[in-house]
């Protein structure tokens, strides 16, 4: 049973999470980058007092709300605009758009992170070459149930905008889950449901 946490551990955890959450927007650091690097500039080596994910993006929210709310929210919609255009450009391999972009909490650093699933990874390759996109190559660890396995990664750029697509398979897809059970947003979403979020930002 995890041990209760002390006013004391609770304010240090928000304390690494706001200095987290302050280098991701300003620097365009990584998640796990922003908070080892607090931590080490708060002197903190116990693990059990760092803060999750899900509080680093909270205080993101925040941050962004206080700071950057001229700007941010302009980034932002920049980026869904490019997540729409290609997500448009590759439906044939049913594009579902995560991270940052989705959330809301993506600025000037952010990436358009993609998920396409295909049973067929070389047919994309062609796709790309026909259409004569510029690309680079790699792999991303990802896990499947309690195994870690090595998936294509394809990065590319739109409109002065990396765009990084995760190359998976049907099986995949069908057991992703669809909802994050803390407040029940979507963790992917459609080309349609991009549309609809981008179109609200338009007309609000």
């Amino acid at each position: 049973m995890p041990r209760p946490r002390s006013r004391r551990d609770a304010n240090l955890r928000r304390q690494l999470a706001y200095s987290a959450a302050r280098m991701i927007a300003e620097d365009g650091a990584a998640y796990a980058t922003a908070k080892q690097n607090a931590a080490r500039q708060a002197d903190i080596a116990d693990a059990n007092l760092l803060p999750d994910n899900q509080e680093i993006e909270e205080a993101l929210r925040e941050y962004q709300e206080l700071y950057q709310k001229d700007d941010q929210p302009a980034h932002l919609r920049h980026l869904r605009e490019v997540a729409v255009k290609v997500m448009r450009e590759f439906e044939g391999f049913r594009p579902a758009l995560v991270g940052a972009v989705l959330s809301g909490t993506a600025g000037q650093f952010s990436d358009v992170n993609l998920q396409l699933y295909t049973d067929d990874p070389k047919s994309l390759s062609i796709f790309l070459l026909n259409k004569r996109y510029r690309f680079e190559e790699g792999t991303k660890r990802v896990q499947r149930g309690g195994r870690f396995d090595e998936v294509p990664q394809i990065s590319l750029e739109v409109d002065d905008v990396t765009v990084t697509m995760t190359v998976l398979d049907p099986d995949d897809e069908r057991s992703a889950a669809r909802m994050r059970a803390e407040d029940e947003t979507p963790s992917r979403a459609r080309l349609a449901e991009v549309e609809a979020l981008l179109a609200r930002e338009l007309n609000p």
